[in-house]
């Protein structure tokens, strides 16, 4: 079988079975290295979910059918493939608040399904700007402040009823995201909606934005 670009995946430890052992399909064509960089963060949204943030780079070229080669030439260090996968977070919620038929419930399904697969989704959204001196903690500002916007977008005007005041939009979404813990999606699922129903907060099907 042809592996994506040219890179070999690299050989799994003796003795043990290493995280993320399985592998995507591999990718072929001319738009091969769009394809790895999305097999990457996909496999990296995956295998953080499921084993930490703290979890081997390896495990994610694993996950994705790449060799660790591949990975470093989209992106070169650990922070790198976490903003990568941040990014693609935030831009789902984007995508469903700006779709036809969107609601304020419809993007709070997506943002929510986020919360539940991502650990490091949940702490991108208690960034405070406290430390502005750091990169990482300035973009991770930015990108809550765009989840922020999108929200905002669909709250009711003020002849209707808002489910949250939008001054304490993030602060409900903060208060919620604490109580997305478990050992199961099922589990930080079932969580998050209960605290949701705790605000008085109508939520919509709990997915990714499928565009």
């Amino acid at each position: 079988m042809q592996h994506p670009v040219s890179d070999r995946p690299q050989p799994a430890s003796e003795g043990r079975q290493p995280v993320g052992e399985e592998r995507r399909p591999a990718n072929h064509g001319p738009k091969a290295a769009a394809r790895n960089r999305a097999a990457l963060v996909a496999a990296a949204r995956e295998i953080y979910a499921e084993h930490g943030l703290d979890a081997p780079l390896s495990a994610i070229a694993r996950r994705a059918g790449v060799g660790q080669g591949v990975l470093y030439r989209h992106f070169p260090d650990r922070a790198a493939v976490t903003t990568a996968v941040l990014e693609e977070n935030v831009r789902q919620v984007e995508q469903a608040a700006v779709a036809e038929d969107a609601t304020f419930a419809g993007v709070l399904g997506v943002l929510t399904w986020h919360l539940k697969e991502s650990a490091a989704f949940i702490g991108l959204l208690h960034a405070d700007g406290s430390d502005r001196h750091s990169g990482v903690r300035a973009h991770a500002l930015a990108l809550s402040r765009r989840v922020e916007r999108a929200l905002r977008a669909h709250l009711p005007d003020d002849g209707g009823h808002r489910p949250v005041a939008a001054d304490d939009l993030m602060l409900a979404v903060a208060m919620v995201s604490g109580a997305v813990t478990g050992p199961s999606h099922e589990e930080r699922e079932r969580r998050a909606l209960a605290a949701w129903r705790l605000l008085g907060v109508e939520v919509g099907p709990v997915r990714p934005f499928p565009g």
